[in-house]
């Protein structure tokens, strides 16, 4: 079992960085592939960011890429979700999710632990 609890976010305007993180407790924290999802009012729970177990290797939605960036830390059982260049449209509560499947995993349905979430708004 993997207990998983975002921080970090909040509201900012249009252009503004936020770092999101999320604490890992339980089971061996290096033996899992992390992520990033969001959701939106009204709308599906979406893909953002995978980083490998290692974190030698990430990938990202294509609506993020070159603004967020992911990162870990195993000493410290955290992951990080850097946010830069913000815009209205990134408003969504952000949850972080632990795999143990190899590789880059991108859906939903290849993640075994989830967190609750934290709300991050940008205005214009």
């Amino acid at each position: 079992q993997v207990q998983l609890v975002e921080s970090g976010g909040g509201l900012v305007q249009a252009g503004d960085s936020l770092r999101l993180s999320c604490a890992a407790s339980g089971r061996t924290f290096l033996s899992y592939a992390m992520g990033w999802f969001r959701q939106a009012p009204g709308k599906e729970r979406e893909f953002v960011a995978t980083i490998t177990w290692s974190g030698g290797s990430t990938y990202y939605a294509d609506s993020v890429k070159g603004r967020f960036t992911i990162s870990r830390d195993n000493a410290e059982n955290t992951l990080y979700l850097q946010m830069n260049s913000l815009k209205p449209e990134d408003t969504a509560l952000y949850y972080c999710a632990a795999g143990r499947k190899a590789g880059l995993p991108r859906f939903s349905y290849e993640y075994d632990y989830w967190g609750q979430g934290t709300q991050v708004t940008v205005s214009s």
